[in-house]
């Protein structure tokens, strides 16, 4: 019979490797995480780079400070900053470089358990799928992956651009910060049981086109810092090089009453956060009517970002991992306003968007997407709402994911794509359909994610989570979604292959199954793809 002082010697040793078990040392800091009673432990907030603020501000990252001590890594870091929202939301920092990683508790530097890596979206712009959850993708995985989420900058804060940011800075640091985060991966994931070399990135939106931006990035250049992607709704926007973003540059000293200085760069640097948010604000680009959804964006700086990506990818300039490309069915109705009720005012949103447009490319888009015997009534939207909803979708998100699986296809890759069709009956009534990024509910587990799911995903849509967290686990274990699929969910056949090719997953609840691309679609996004270059995508 054990005596009280053995048993607290042994409820101590216990306790003293627990805390060991969720205490890491980075060699920056130690972080201690927390262990949840699902199995699961959770690092939170834990710095990845040096604050960007003061010298730092327009600059690419730097490794962060020293810190002494154990730190708890309890509670998420602040978000960084986005773009035309004053004053400053709660929340949202300058300093927001942090990250959080979730791993098994069982998880040991031996473990070596695949990767995932999370690139949220925002339109880079803002980080909008902050903080999810990554215990619905680890459990789903059987315990068998890491996640880690990450904050990154955005708005000016990450993407100003002009020939004074270049000389005096950096441009891209929204992506240089992304770069920074799989650069720790590699040095540091193994101290929570992950494998650096079996790293899997996905995204949602401008994440999804951060993975082709850093798939073409330095022109294909493999650095070794992922080994597959999955993409969700990649989104090609308009991309203007240094040149072309120097106007927005000189509109933003001229709000902020930095014309005069000698230095138009430092006194930016010195202007304090909530001054400079003041005019951090989106304007139309050149040549267009109004500002696009999205003002700050990625810029071809002949460096990291040599080219238009479509141009990029057509000349084969891009790292040949095993890749998921797919999208939604609706994909522009949160996007174009649902007050457009004429083709004029459907055309002024699309040359918004894409300025370098032409008359004779707006006619044709017309033809494909604006006649009278398309036009759809809604509530509370007008009656070209719909239409112009399903030609923005394709053009910026449907036809590139097509476009993308077809090269990496052509390159001899393995690659997958997807049609996310899951109908929620609110959303139907409302004609947003099944809208941008839905899916990110059946991947991470609508109780793991920010924002207010679909009703349905709790109810009627609740099995087809299991079946999108199985597809995704088992991609992030084996870069193939089929392995561990859900038992008796559909093989996920490659886009080309057996002589068989457009061939995507078609993903709805009781009725998943493999599907060809309608040649009505094919016909359009042929066209679309065409002019992509020449719409600066």
């Amino acid at each position: 019979m054990r005596r009280p002082f053995q048993i607290l010697v042994i409820c101590l040793a216990k306790y003293v490797e627990c805390f060991q078990n969720v205490t890491v040392n980075l060699g920056y800091s130690q972080y201690r995480g927390q262990e949840l009673s699902n199995g699961i432990v959770q690092w939170l907030g834990i710095r990845y780079a040096a604050p960007p603020v003061g010298s730092l501000r327009f600059a690419a990252p730097q490794d962060p400070e020293r810190k002494e001590g154990v730190q708890t890594a309890f509670q998420h870091g602040c978000l960084c900053i986005p773009t035309d929202q004053y004053p400053i939301p709660a929340g949202t920092s300058e300093d927001c470089l942090f990250l959080d990683v979730y791993a098994p508790i069982r998880a040991r530097n031996a473990s070596k358990l695949p990767v995932f890596v999370f690139i949220q979206g925002g339109g880079f712009n803002a980080d909008s799928n902050a903080n999810f959850n990554g215990t619905g993708l680890i459990q789903a995985s059987k315990t068998g992956i890491v996640v880690v989420n990450f904050n990154y900058r955005v708005g000016p804060f990450g993407f100003l651009s002009g020939s004074e940011v270049l000389k005096g800075g950096s441009v891209n640091n929204g992506l240089k910060d992304q770069l920074k985060v799989l650069q720790w991966v590699q040095t540091h994931i193994s101290k929570f049981g992950g494998d650096p070399k079996h790293v899997v990135i996905g995204g949602d939106s401008a994440g999804a086109a951060s993975i082709t931006l850093l798939l073409s990035a330095y022109g294909g250049e493999d650095l070794g810092l992922f080994h597959a992607a999955a993409a969700e709704s990649q989104s090609f926007a308009t991309m203007l090089t240094i040149n072309e973003s120097q106007f927005a540059y000189n509109n933003l000293v001229i709000r902020t009453g930095c014309a005069s200085e000698d230095d138009t760069l430092s006194c930016l640097r010195n202007l304090d956060t909530a001054t400079l948010q003041r005019q951090n604000i989106g304007t139309p680009l050149p040549d267009a009517q109004k500002p696009p959804l999205y003002f700050y964006a990625p810029t071809i700086d002949g460096e990291l970002i040599l080219d238009y990506t479509y141009r990029l990818f057509s000349q084969g300039q891009f790292i040949k991992v095993p890749v998921i490309f797919g999208d939604v069915t609706n994909e522009g109705t949160t996007f174009v306003p649902k007050s457009i009720s004429s083709v004029g005012e459907a055309d002024t949103f699309i040359q918004s968007q894409f300025p370098a447009i032409q008359l004779d490319q707006l006619a044709r888009i017309n033809r494909l997407y604006l006649n009278q015997n398309q036009t759809m009534s809604f509530p509370d939207a007008g009656l070209y709402w719909r239409p112009t909803s399903n030609a923005y979708g394709e053009l910026r998100y449907n036809c590139p994911g097509i476009a993308m699986s077809t090269a990496f296809s052509n390159a001899g890759m393995k690659s997958w794509n997807y049609h996310y069709a899951v109908q929620d009956p609110s959303s139907e009534a409302s004609g947003e359909g099944v809208y941008h990024v839905v899916e990110l509910n059946a991947i991470w587990g609508p109780q793991y994610v920010t924002g207010t799911p679909p009703p349905s995903y709790f109810t009627s849509n609740a099995p087809i989570i299991p079946i999108m967290q199985a597809y995704w686990t088992s991609f992030i274990k084996s870069f193939d979604p089929n392995p561990h699929r859900y038992p008796d969910s559909p093989e996920w056949k490659t886009w080309s292959g057996d002589g068989d090719s457009f061939r995507r997953l078609f993903i709805r609840t009781g009725d998943t199954k493999m599907e060809t691309v309608p040649l009505n679609q094919r016909a359009r996004c042929d066209y679309l793809i065409s002019i992509g270059i020449a719409l600066q995508q």
